[in-house]
């Protein structure tokens, strides 16, 4: 029998994984029919025949019987007194099946075979590896580090197949280590030169989304619905929820009994705050949610241009802003609205202030800019703060720090003098 044990190499591939078997022996197929028409110029006589169990190949050639005188084609037809060497019982007409030896094709053909077999495999399971992931995008899935690099870790699955995890994709305060155990969410499959590039991220919006829907079952259930989140990755995060029930409240179920359910997902994201917040349509509304955990006296809203001015108190306006400007960017994010945070001078009792745009001959631009990313954007609310306070939120020295103190202070001692 001329058997594929003639190339031991061959075996592998009848063990080969994740592809079906009529899909395997269908390529065998083609690849040996390839190899038959290079020496036969057709292969519409030949039958290869693969054995599923074992992986064993046969190769069988058809000839028809014809009379000594009237043969053309020795590929196709064989001497009636050939035949009869072979089975007495033959006559014209009849069809001969021979058995092919492997041998006969010489060993350069076999071993481009070979190759051609190994290049047609390794072209299907990437083809598998690429539809099985693709159908996974937005789903998270388990790896195991296997390498770190400076600008990313590979991770391998059970089936340990390669899984990037980029810098670029993990949360700033990530550290892994060999044989550490990662979860994140596929963001995309890709063909990249001759494989297949699957991309794993822990800081995209769905990455929240899916552990919330693994935590929160009324979310897996549609009964919540997430409508819309947004992300600083490893600092805040804010998700607007809504319920298609009314007796459930969107707020606390995702946060769960004590914070029950909200704190295995800030573990994992490495300590993010996660700001839920109960979606409606009423803008209005939605800003003075958007800006938690500040508290909001008022607003102007022109949804045209789709801009809001908030007015608040002065404690409050750092916290609305929040640490290097977070804060009201993820609000913006969230409502879609371009949002500039305003201190109420209509507070009673309120002292006279300054707003820091007024010193811009005095202090450079870039410097104003960063006290106003911490919310401080009038001169008593930097004045507030203690010279430590300052250092550690904005990112200024300790020699600027002072000479703007000095330069907001003076301001205020002419304005004393003059009363």
């Amino acid at each position: 029998m001329a058997s594929i044990n003639l190339i031991d190499s061959f075996a592998e591939f009848k063990d080969a994984e994740d592809i079906d078997r009529p899909t395997l022996i269908k390529v065998i197929e083609d690849v040996f029919k390839t190899l038959i028409r290079k020496k036969y110029y057709s292969d519409e006589n030949f039958d290869v025949i693969v054995n599923d169990q074992t992986g064993d190949l046969e190769i069988f050639q058809r000839r028809e019987v014809v009379d000594d005188a009237d043969i053309m084609n020795d590929d196709t037809q064989i001497e009636l007194t050939e035949a009869k060497k072979m089975d007495d019982s033959y006559d014209v007409g009849d069809e001969v099946y021979e058995e092919v030896k492997m041998e006969t094709f010489g060993r350069r053909a076999i071993l481009a075979a070979k190759q051609t077999l190994a290049s047609r495999i390794s072209e299907l399971k990437k083809n598998i590896l690429l539809d099985k992931y693709k159908e996974r995008e937005n789903e998270i899935i388990t790896g195991e580090v296997y390498q770190v690099w400076k600008k990313e870790i590979m991770l391998l699955d059970d089936e340990g197949n390669e899984l990037i995890l980029p810098k670029s994709e993990q949360i700033p305060s990530d550290y892994f280590k060999k044989g550490e155990t990662v979860r994140a969410v596929v963001k995309k499959v890709e063909l990249r030169g001759s494989g297949v590039v699957i991309i794993l991220s822990r800081t995209h919006p769905n990455f929240l989304a899916k552990l919330l829907e693994i935590e929160v079952p009324e979310i897996m259930d549609g009964l919540i619905s997430i409508k819309k989140i947004v992300r600083e990755p490893g600092e805040r995060a804010k998700v607007a929820v809504e319920s298609y029930d009314d007796r459930i409240d969107p707020v606390g179920a995702c946060v769960g009994m004590k914070g029950s359910r909200i704190h295995g997902i800030v573990r994992e994201l490495k300590n993010e705050n996660i700001d839920i917040i109960n979606f409606t349509q009423n803008i209005q509304l939605l800003l003075q949610r958007s800006l938690t955990p500040a508290k909001i006296s008022s607003m102007n809203i022109d949804e045209t241009n789709k801009y809001a001015e908030i007015f608040m108190k002065a404690d409050q306006v750092s916290l609305a802003i929040g640490k290097r400007g977070v804060n009201i960017k993820l609000a913006q994010e969230l409502t879609g609205f371009n949002i500039d945070v305003f201190r109420d001078d209509l507070e009673e009792g309120g002292e006279f202030d300054i707003d820091l745009d007024e010193f811009t001959d005095e202090i450079d631009g870039w410097v104003i800019d960063e006290l106003k990313k911490v919310g401080c954007d009038t001169a008593r609310s930097v004045l507030n703060l203690t010279d430590d306070e300052l250092i550690r939120r904005a990112d200024l020295e300790v020699e600027t720090i002072k000479e703007v103190k000095e330069i907001l202070q003076r301001e205020f001692d002419v304005e004393e003098n003059e009363k």
